[in-house]
């Protein structure tokens, strides 16, 4: 690729300060959502053979968190299983704040021209940098669509899915 098309490329693409922006967006809403669980149901509760929301939420903070760290040079860890650490909500209320800050900090630290090159997420995936944290965001929203069925289904409203602020 020559200069000139990597510069309309990198043009093309929202800044790397707005995709932290709409990511932070998501992550709170996510954390919302979790807020909204009854202690019990969050760690139990599944419909149709799928994994409780506690499973599904630690495969975000497994798959986001290590992702990113990996792309800034750091060990992806652990991508396989999503044993969930925390044994409350609380607990995973702190990992997933923990998880956030870091998951910003080191998304902060990749460098607008990398956006485009091509890496091997967590050994195995291969695409480019802002596909596999475009995967990442589609993840979560995923997830976080499952477990907006199992509070409904519990009779709890959950978080209007349109607020990110």
């Amino acid at each position: 690729m020559n200069t000139l098309e990597k510069t309309e490329k990198i043009a093309a693409v929202i800044t790397p300060e707005e995709l932290l922006a709409h990511w932070n967006g998501h992550r709170g809403l996510t954390r919302k959502l979790i807020e909204a669980f009854p202690e019990k149901e969050f760690f139990e509760y599944s419909i149709g053979g799928m994994r409780p929301a506690a499973q599904m939420v630690q495969e975000m903070l497994d798959v986001s968190g290590g992702g990113i760290r990996e792309m800034v040079g750091g060990d992806a860890g652990e991508i396989a299983g999503h044993a969930v650490k925390a044994k409350t909500k609380e607990e995973m209320l702190a990992i997933w704040d923990k998880n956030t800050a870091e998951l910003l900090e080191n998304l902060a630290k990749i460098p607008l021209e990398k956006f485009h090159e091509r890496i091997l997420s967590f050994g195995q995936y291969e695409g480019t940098i802002w596909g596999n944290i475009f995967y990442f965001i589609d993840n979560e929203i995923h997830h976080r669509g499952q477990a907006y069925v199992y509070l409904r289904s519990l009779g709890v409203e959950p978080p209007a899915f349109w607020d990110r602020n």
